[in-house]
């Protein structure tokens, strides 16, 4: 069969001919695959920096995709072999898709809602007319998350970023106040405490850590015993600006800042399948109405060598379709 296959860690994959690989200890399904993203996590295990990167080869990647079962079911799900190939094994937590949903949109959709539905609505427990900042928001989950909240109902919805294009541009989504993180540090501080002392912030979910997230939890604390503090949940859900900051005791202290993470290994086997039985079929009907939009661009899987490192645009999957 037609596949992209690894033949050495690091290096690239590329368009071959190659057997499905199966062992005794797999169950699952046999999927037809249509299509299937390409996420920073399959970037890194390709590269041999993730803990999960592949250890034999020759092999195929990708770690999920979307497809039609032997029955001609139109399904999303997590490989058990890789993904990227016009045929493999998935498992039985797998999530239909609407006939009038495309494909390439059906692939996109899945890692983007994961990182963005699940710690605003697992993680955070949104509520209804809370106020939510996307910390750097103008990247593919960011975009998508910005829809989820207003979808559920978040009453103001501050974003920041680097991209004033793409910050303009998450206005029409649902963003009420958009920052500029080239600003400078104080300018970006008053920013949330202006908004902060008017409608105060309930969640942060952060994409980026590092320095921003250290100007938003500094702009968050409190600076005397009179201080009332709102409590405010910052999620994690990322770390593109850097991987540690530093964070000492009395901030937490002086504060109701509450800070947990999302991730798998936060997220419950039960709250996984309500991410695939009841999140991502509402996320995949609102995309098939038009009503959640995700910027891709798609090649062929012959073209896999070609475009693995191509360089989107800002806030765009790549997608390829077999």
């Amino acid at each position: 069969m037609k596949a992209a296959i690894l033949y050495k860690s690091g290096s690239t994959p590329k368009c071959g001919d190659i057997d499905l690989k199966l062992n005794t200890e797999q169950e699952g399904k046999l999927i037809n695959v249509k299509a299937s993203a390409v996420k920073n996590l399959d970037k890194s295990r390709v590269s041999g920096k993730h803990y999960a990167s592949y250890k034999e080869f020759p092999t195929v990647v990708g770690t999920d995709g979307v497809g039609e079962l032997e029955d001609g079911t139109r399904v999303y799900g997590f490989g058990l072999t890789g993904m990227l190939a016009e045929q493999a094994l998935i498992g039985d937590n797998y999530t239909p898709i609407p006939h009038s949903l495309d494909y390439v949109t059906a692939a996109a959709l899945p890692n983007a809602v994961l990182g963005s539905a699940m710690p605003l609505l697992i993680r955070a427990k949104l509520v209804a007319g809370q106020t939510v900042l996307f910390n750097g928001a103008t990247g593919v989950t960011g975009q998508v998350a910005v829809q989820i909240a207003k979808h559920y109902g978040a009453k103001n919805i501050i974003v920041t970023g680097r991209n004033e294009r793409l910050l303009e541009e998450l206005k029409s989504y649902g963003a009420t106040h958009i920052i500029n993180l080239k600003d400078t540090d104080e300018n970006i501080k008053t920013q949330i405490n202006s908004i902060h002392q008017q409608t105060p912030i309930d969640i942060v979910i952060d994409y980026l850590w590092g320095k921003p997230i250290s100007l938003i939890i500094e702009t968050l604390k409190g600076d005397s015993m009179a201080f009332v503090s709102h409590t405010t949940k910052i999620v994690t859900a990322g770390d593109m600006a850097g991987k540690e900051i530093s964070l000492p005791s009395a901030i937490l202290r002086s504060s109701a800042i509450e800070i947990l993470g999302s991730g798998f290994g936060s997220l419950s086997p039960e709250e996984l399948i309500v991410f695939n039985k009841v999140i991502l079929p509402e996320m995949f009907l609102l995309a098939s109405n038009n009503k959640l939009h995700i910027q891709t661009e798609s090649y062929p899987i012959e073209d896999i060598e070609e475009v693995w490192n191509k360089q989107l645009p800002s806030g765009t999957r790549l997608v390829i379709t077999i």
